[in-house]
Parts: C-alpha cells; structure tokens; sequence
C-alpha cells in the first residue's frame, strides 16, 4: 500500500536526525523564552538553571515544570514570549476557576500547527482531490480553526461547517460529496445515527475518513462510526496550551497517535515524583513547544496519562506514538469536547449564594454525552413550590454555562439528601465506559 506524507522528510526522519533536530530547536528555545518570558526565567532562577546549561534534549529534564497553575497564575500576558503586536490570533480554552487558557500565536506558529494538521489530513488519505468537512467549533476552540487551516495547506475545498445544524451538515456532505469529515467523535456517531434514520446506507455516503478528537472515546465507538459512516476513523490529539489539534495524529495503522516532534517533545513522567520514565512506561504526558514563538511552554504537564512507543509503524513515519490517554491525573472531565473542572461548579453555587455542596453525573446515551447536576438546596432557598425550584435551576444552568461554555440539566434536591461517604460526597458520577 503506497503511503502519503505532507513532509515526508520530517515524518520519516531517522532518530538520530530527529534527536539532533531536536537539541538544536530546544537550545534556542530555553534562550528565548529565558530572554522573553519572565515568569518562566524566575522558575530556572529558582532551580539553579541557565540557559548555557541546555546543550540538548538530554538536558530537558533539568528545566522546571509548567502547569494549569502556573498559566492561571501568569494570566493573561505573564508567558507571552514574543510583543503583542508581533501576535496575529489567540485561541483559548476554560479554566478550572473561570480564568480561562489563552494560547497567543504568531503567523509563523499557525504556520506551523497548519502543518501538523495538514500532516494527519494526509495521513487519513487526504489529498487536493477531497472535499473536507470541518464539524468542529470554530471560534476560540482550536479544532475548527486548526483543522481548517489543514485542509487548506492539502488543497482540499474546504467545508468550514462548524458544529451543530445535523440537517446542514448531511445537506452540504452529500450535495457537495465531502470525502473527510473531522468533528469530535461523538457528534461523527450522532450524524451517523441522523444518516441512518433518513435511510441512507453506508455506501451511500460520500465519506471516506474522519479524524475525530478533542474528546475522549473507545475502540467501540471507532467500529460504530465506522460502521455506520462507511470510513476509516481516525484519531487526533491536541491542547490548547500547546497549539491545538494536531500535536499528534493516527496513521492507517490505527495503534496510536504519532506525535509531530520536529516541533513537540514529549516525555512521560511519574506524576507524584516528576522523574522521567523509560519509554513503554504509564505515566503523565509532558509536551515541551520547541519552535512555537507567541506562547512557548516548556514540559508542561498536561495531567493525561498514557504510554510512549517507538515501535516501527507499518505505515513509515519514525514519528514516536502515543496510546490513547488513558486517564488524567486530576479531576478534569471532558463532556462534548469541552473541559470541566469540578472547581468551576463550585465557584457559580458559591457565587449564586449555594453551599458547594453537589454531585456531577455523566453519562453517555446514543453517543452523546449528558451532563446533569445534582445542587443540594440551603435552608435559606428551600422551597417545595415546583414553579420556583424549576426557575432557580434554570438560572444555575445559565450561571454554568457561562462560566463553562457547555449547558448542564441542572436538578435542585433537598439539604443533606447526597449521600456522604466519610463525611464527603461523591463529587462526580462517570457512567461512560471510556476504556
């Protein structure tokens, strides 16, 4: 089976190559962000570390660690390495307290991350013969924007669709035959249901591939996607406070994702002690940005945990891969591709005059996520006339949504009604079957 590569000399660089790409990048990158970056100079500073001291990419874990902490602290401009009028876009994602990640790029860094997403385009069979539809938001979520700018360094016409309008969306995918489709996986699942209950069959459907992220998802719903779409589904990886989409990408081999490391070194940690581990190791993912200008973070723990490998991929690329996260090694929840943190839900009943006193319940039905949230009721609020709970649970849902992006079903219950165990309740109920 021939092969395709957006840069093949990059994607199937030897290891040495790679390894000495890397030292070179990495070395002019702790020089700038040291020069440019006060916040993170001040962090060496206090580990006794200069930048004379980095000689390669086996001198990475001298550097300090960077985490969600620090990007709170530092909000807004505090890791910005480059002046703002040399900055062209900022991406941005929510925080665990409301102060959300803003990521800041130069027209080079979009370059850059264009080309990674343009690499997994390739990668899934794309060429400037497809049509690609982008089902991802756009806005301040990376993944419409990444993915668009992709699509358009392949060559492929381009369907800048955005979420949601199921009925545009199938409309313009078989009107205009749109070959790849890249949404989150579970929005691909919901569009699969819609073409099947209109009774169109899988060969019926123009659609070749799909590359689907920004939310976690099992081998299961891969063959239901499949299935239903008539396409090889594949996966991508990506945050925010590295780039977006694309920092790493799923080849035909479909045994985990490649990660772009001419431009993102990746390590895997211990989390509780921060020592390196050896590759084939479980542990938590940190990303070092070794070329991006605007916002460049070095080992930044993204709290994911999963497994590196250099095992030879059938399909070519030398690209080191990482397995499917299998876990965090915090309390984040992703629901529909949008992060929650259960600090967020405290801070609105906080703010809304509610003790924090409540339980989150996921589930996933027919593909899609639900998000509700149980809020025990003060004796101050306490009411049993249905028509004033229902409007106080309307105004918390608002309040939520504001501050999360994602609109919970919010359901008032009586004081002391959530069960406690040890003094302390259980804070959130996970029902998908995610691994």
């Amino acid at each position: 089976m021939a092969q395709n590569y957006y840069q093949k000399e990059i994607e199937t660089m030897p290891i040495e190559e790679m390894r000495k790409l890397q030292s070179e990048k990495l070395v002019k990158q702790v020089k700038h962000v040291y020069e440019n970056v006060p916040y993170y100079k001040n962090l060496m500073d206090e580990k006794g570390v200069k930048p004379e001291d980095i000689k390669g990419i086996d001198d990475l874990r001298k550097l300090p660690f960077l985490t969600k902490a620090d990007l709170r602290d530092a909000y807004p401009y505090g890791l910005l390495a480059k002046p703002l009028n040399d900055c062209v876009r900022i991406q941005s994602t929510s925080g665990t307290t409301g102060r959300r990640v803003v990521a800041f790029y130069t027209q080079k860094d979009i370059d850059l991350w264009e080309d990674c997403c343009a690499r997994a385009i390739v990668a899934a069979g794309g060429t400037n013969k497809d049509v690609c539809q982008v089902a991802y938001g756009y806005g301040l979520f990376t993944g419409g924007a990444g993915l668009n700018g992709g699509s358009h360094k392949v060559g492929c016409l381009t369907l800048p669709m955005s979420s949601g309008n199921t009925e545009r969306q199938i409309q313009f995918m078989t009107d205009l035959n749109a070959t790849i489709l890249c949404c989150t996986p579970s929005y691909a699942a919901y569009i699969g249901e819609t073409l099947k209950e209109q009774g169109y069959k899988p060969e019926d459907i123009p659609l070749k591939a799909g590359i689907f992220g920004a939310e976690p998802w099992t081998e299961e719903m891969r063959r239901g996607i499949e299935e239903v779409l008539g396409i090889k589904a594949y996966d991508i990886y990506g945050l925010t406070e590295t780039t977006g989409p694309g920092v790493s990408f799923e080849c035909s081999e479909q045994t985990g994702m490649h990660v772009n490391e001419d431009h993102f070194y990746a390590e895997i940690i211990d989390p509780d002690t921060g020592e390196v581990l050896p590759e084939g190791s479980k542990g938590e993912l940190v990303f070092t940005s070794l070329d991006k200008e605007a916002f460049p973070l070095l080992r930044y723990r993204t709290r994911d945990i999963c497994v590196l490998s250099r095992k030879k991929c059938s399909c070519g690329r030398t690209l080191i891969k990482m397995a499917k996260p299998m876990g965090r090694t915090d309390d984040m929840l992703i629901i529909r591709g949008v992060n929650v943190f259960p600090s967020q839900i405290e801070t609105v009943l906080l703010n809304e005059g509610y003790q924090p006193n409540y339980q989150i319940v996921v589930d996933r039905v027919k593909n899609t996520d639900t998000f509700e949230v149980d809020v025990e009721m003060t004796p101050k609020k306490f009411t049993d006339k249905v028509a004033d709970i229902i409007k106080m649970e309307k105004e918390l849902s608002a309040a939520m949504k504001a501050m999360l992006g994602i609109n919970p079903a919010v359901h008032l219950v009586a004081p002391k009604s959530i069960t406690r165990s040890e003094g302390k309740a259980v804070r959130v109920i996970d029902k998908r079957k995610l691994v």
